[in-house]
């Protein structure tokens, strides 16, 4: 009998619970320091959505978000919950390395598509789970597939999330041979 997909969280705060719920960060991390990077993870696609929507500098968001938002709440989940330094090393390292993530992310693209083609939010989960797999050999790449995968999930749907779970799973093949 084939196995049933997970329901559809029907908000960013359910796909916390729901990522909290499984053990899919390494067995080290506590279950705080778990959500805090699941957070975090929802902030940083939040983040480069912002960055390239805006043209803001990248220590410009970092600190808005520093400042302001992580005092508040993304769907009632307070972001103080966050992983900042994570957060804010994951921004710094996509800007800077974009010119080694895209061509990544380009490479697992059907013929002819261009990054640019890509819904900004879609780019932008991509973005930050290549920069993970390329930049933290540390994480378990089943921890970075699921995270972003249930990111796309939470802004989309199923989709979106398979086109995720696709892309950075032959990005995980391209970049930890």
């Amino acid at each position: 009998m084939s196995e049933q997909p997970p329901p559809k969280p029907t908000s960013l705060k359910a796909v916390i619970e729901h990522l909290n719920a499984k053990e899919t960060e390494a067995r080290s991390l506590s279950n705080k320091d778990k959500r805090a990077r699941t957070v975090a993870r929802l902030v940083l696609v939040q983040a480069l959505y912002q960055l390239e929507i805006t043209g803001a500098g990248v220590e410009t968001v970092i600190k808005e978000f520093s400042d302001y938002r992580f005092d508040g709440d993304l769907e009632g989940e307070p972001l103080a919950a966050a992983d900042e330094a994570f957060f804010a090393e994951g921004a710094r390292t996509i800007v800077k390395e974009q010119a080694v993530i895209d061509p990544l992310i380009v490479g697992r693209l059907a013929s002819g598509w261009r990054i640019e083609r890509l819904d900004s939010t879609v780019r932008a989960i991509l973005r930050a789970g290549t920069w993970e797999l390329k930049f933290r050999p540390d994480i378990g790449l089943q921890v970075i597939i699921n995270e972003y995968v249930e990111i796309a999930r939470a802004f989309y749907g199923e989709t979106e999330a398979r086109f995720v779970n696709g892309a950075l799973d032959g990005i995980a093949a391209d970049i930890r041979k």
